[in-house]
């Protein structure tokens, strides 16, 4: 209940701080969104409510761009939202987004979590952190680079080395460090491996709870989803029951993935799209972003979930995302190479 009106309040808020009246000329904005509609209805309710422009959304589970190219001119969409960096950087080469260029997007998002030219911008993270035993993992720091360390021979837990959150580490990985150093590390985190990679993030912590093992890499946003209880009395029991931690890389940060968004390169309604997207990091927003689905802002000020907060502060990777997409898919070659799955 408390968690409802926090929500609710924000929502006010929101309205009162645009104070924007409704755009007659633009009554409506088209989302197509790879995101799961619980986790969007939320922004587009806030958007709706402080400007009056209603938000007609499609979810589009696979092939967005493809969709977007094939409608051409004539397509409605005026918004793309996407979950993960591969998937912004697929609809930005495809060639169905346009450049965006305004003060509010540049202040609001640093320079490497947004596209250089504009094509498409970050709106929520999601760290790439470690699920711990709280009695046998004592450190308060680990290093991406220290998961490969022998002396976590069998402790480890991960889902399949090719789905999209490990590519990415991994590619972050390559971004730091170089082909050779990255192949030598994927076997390092193979040999410690407690068993083989399946199931989900959220089943790392589970793992750790049966005794299989002491460490696993997982999406902070599932520790949120736990311990709130929206997994069930199982989940925010396996939530509870694991510690946290935030790695960094070495000579950098804490590995992020992105949600985000950008203008469709044939908007109908491009000035209201662009209202979108800015409102989408204004403060407020920003906070109900992190509040409905346990993300971190992309704006540094704004405020957290609780339960995410007490995480600790988080320290992005300044490594650019867009660098990390386009190692995508050396990095997954790189997975199979060493056969991290079998």
């Amino acid at each position: 209940m408390a968690a409802n009106a926090t929500l609710k309040a924000l929502l006010t808020s929101c309205a009162l701080l645009v104070g924007a009246a409704p755009v007659a000329a633009q009554e409506f904005i088209n989302v197509y969104t790879t995101r799961e509609p619980g986790l969007a209805a939320p922004l587009f309710e806030a958007f709706t409510k402080a400007t009056g422009i209603e938000v007609k959304s499609v979810f589009v589970k696979d092939g967005l761009s493809q969709r977007v190219k094939a409608e051409g001119d004539a397509s409605p969409a005026d918004i793309l939202m996407t979950v993960d960096i591969g998937n912004l950087l697929d609809v930005a080469e495809a060639g169905v987004t346009q450049p965006v260029d305004t003060p509010a997007l540049k202040a609001a998002i640093p320079a490497n979590l947004r596209d250089p030219d504009g094509k498409w911008f970050a709106i929520s993270l999601r760290g790439r952190v470690l699920y711990t035993d709280k009695d046998k993992v004592k450190a308060d720091a680990i290093t991406y680079e220290e998961l490969a360390d022998p002396k976590w021979k069998g402790k480890l837990c991960l889902r399949s080395g090719q789905h999209p959150y490990n590519v990415a580490l991994v590619a972050a990985y390559l971004t730091h460090h170089g082909e050779a150093k990255t192949e030598e590390w994927l076997r390092g985190v193979k040999a410690n491996l407690a068993r083989k990679p399946a199931g989900g993030d959220r089943e790392g912590a589970r793992d750790i709870l049966g005794g299989i093992c002491e460490i696993a890499v997982g999406n902070s946003y599932y520790i949120g989803l736990m311990r709130s209880g929206r997994g069930g009395p199982d989940q925010q029991k396996w939530g509870e029951g694991i510690g946290v931690i935030l790695p960094t890389f070495a000579d950098g940060g804490t590995h992020v993935n992105v949600s985000g968004a950008a203008v469709a390169k044939n908007a109908p309604h491009k000035e209201a799209a662009i209202k979108f997207l800015e409102f989408a990091v204004s403060p407020t927003l920003q906070a109900v972003i992190t509040q409905r689905n346990m993300e971190y802002p992309v704006l540094a000020s704004a405020e957290m979930n609780p339960i995410i907060a007490n995480l600790g502060p988080l320290k992005v990777d300044p490594v650019s995302v867009v660098d990390i997409a386009k190692n995508r898919k050396r990095a997954s070659e790189l997975i199979e190479k060493v056969g991290f799955d079998n």
